[in-house]
C-alpha cells in the first residue's frame, strides 16, 4: 500500500480544529426513538426491560427512584435526569421497597404515555432512546457507568428535559416534518450527554476507549493534528513531540488510554472519514482516496476493504440501498 500523502485540510477539519468532540460527532449517526412519558401518583413502581440502546431520562415533577438490575437505587428529584447504558433492566419507583410491575411495552396501547399507580401526576417523568452507529457507540464504548445521575443544577440537565420534550411533542403532534426534527434533536441529546460524561463522569477512571483519549490534555496536542491533517503521514516522533513525550511513553499512554497504537488509531481514523463521505456525498473515490493521502484508488480500495470488508464502491452502493446498513470499520 501506497503510504499516505498530505493535503489540504478539509474544511470541515478547519471549522472543527480544537473541538475533538464536536468533529467525532459529525461522523456520527444517531436517531432518537421510543421517547415516552410517564405519569404517576400514590405508591407504583414499574420494570422495564433492558432497553438495549442508550437510555436518557428527565423527572419534571416529583421524585423518582431509578434502579439498574445489581446497583443500588438512585433518588432522582424534579429537575434532574440520567443516564443509562441500557443494557440491564431497570425499574422506576415511587419508593425503592415498593414491588414492582411489568411495564407495558412502548409499541403497546400505551403508546408514547404511561401512568402508573393511583389516580393524579405527582410524578412526570420524560425519556427517550438513543440509536447510536458504530462511531458513536465507539465514543461511548466502556465510558459510561450504568447509571449517570445528572443533579438539577448540573448545565445539562436542563437541556435534556428540553430536548426530551420536544422530541415527545414531535413525536404525539405528528405535525409535518416530525421525523426531520426528530433527526436533528437526537445527536443534539447526545451532545448533552458526552457533555456530562466528561464534566461529571470522572475521566480519569473510564475504562480504554475514545472519549478517555479526548479528555486526556498530554494527548490533546497529538490527537489535534491527526484529526487536523489525517492525510498527512504522521510518524510517532512527531506525534510524540507534540505530546512532550518520549516515543515510548507517548506509545503506552495513547494505547493505554485508547485501546490501540497511535498509528492504528490513524488509519482507523482516515477510515471513519471515508465512511462518513461514502455515506452523504458523491465525491469520486480517487478524490476520497487523494483527500486522505493515498497514493492510488487502488491503495485506497485495499485499506477500505481490509477496514469494512467492503469495497468503497461497494459500501456506498449498500448504504445507499440500505439506510440502516451498519458503518462497520
Amino acid at each position: 500500500m501506497a503510504a499516505p500523502r498530505s493535503s489540504p485540510v478539509p474544511a470541515s477539519d478547519t471549522a472543527l480544529r480544537g473541538d475533538l468532540v464536536a468533529e467525532t460527532l459529525e461522523l456520527t449517526a444517531v436517531r432518537c426513538t421510543l421517547p415516552r412519558c410517564l405519569t404517576a401518583a400514590g405508591a407504583w413502581a414499574l420494570a422495564f426491560p433492558a432497553p438495549g440502546k442508550l437510555t436518557v431520562r428527565a423527572v419534571l415533577r416529583g421524585t423518582v427512584w431509578l434502579t439498574v438490575d445489581g446497583g443500588r437505587p438512585v433518588r432522582l428529584d424534579a429537575d434532574e435526569a440520567a443516564v443509562l447504558v441500557g443494557d440491564r433492566p431497570y425499574t422506576l419507583a415511587s419508593g425503592p421497597e415498593v414491588p414492582a410491575a411489568h411495564a407495558p411495552p412502548v409499541e403497546g396501547t400505551a403508546g408514547p404515555f404511561l401512568h402508573a399507580g393511583a389516580e393524579g401526576r405527582d410524578t412526570v417523568t420524560l425519556d427517550g432512546c438513543l440509536e447510536l452507529n458504530p462511531a458513536a457507540e465507539e465514543l461511548l464504548t466502556g465510558a459510561l457507568p450504568p447509571v449517570l445521575r445528572l443533579g438539577a443544577t448540573t448545565a445539562e440537565a436542563p437541556a435534556v428535559r428540553w430536548l426530551l420534550a420536544q422530541a415527545l411533542g414531535e413525536l404525539s403532534a405528528d405535525r409535518p416534518g416530525a421525523s426531520f426534527a426528530l433527526g436533528h434533536l437526537a445527536p443534539l441529546l447526545l451532545v448533552q450527554v458526552l457533555r456530562a460524561l466528561l464534566a461529571h463522569g470522572g475521566a480519569d477512571t473510564h475504562p480504554a476507549g475514545l472519549l478517555r483519549a479526548l479528555a486526556d490534555e498530554r494527548l490533546a496536542p497529538a490527537l489535534r493534528l491527526m484529526h487536523a491533517d489525517p492525510a498527512r503521514p504522521w510518524t510517532l516522533a512527531e506525534l510524540a513531540r507534540a505530546a512532550t513525550m518520549s516515543r515510548t511513553s507517548f506509545a503506552q499512554r495513547f494505547k493505554d488510554l485508547t485501546g490501540v497504537p497511535p498509528l492504528a488509531y490513524l488509519r482507523r481514523r482516515r477510515m471513519r472519514l471515508a465512511q462518513h463521505t461514502l455515506r452523504r456525498t458523491d465525491t469520486p473515490l480517487s478524490a476520497i482516496a487523494a483527500s486522505l493521502g493515498y497514493g492510488s484508488d487502488s491503495a485506497f480500495s485495499t485499506a477500505f476493504k481490509r477496514a469494512t470488508g467492503l469495497s468503497p464502491r461497494h459500501y456506498r452502493e449498500a448504504v445507499r440501498s440500505t439506510p440502516e446498513f451498519p458503518a462497520r470499520g
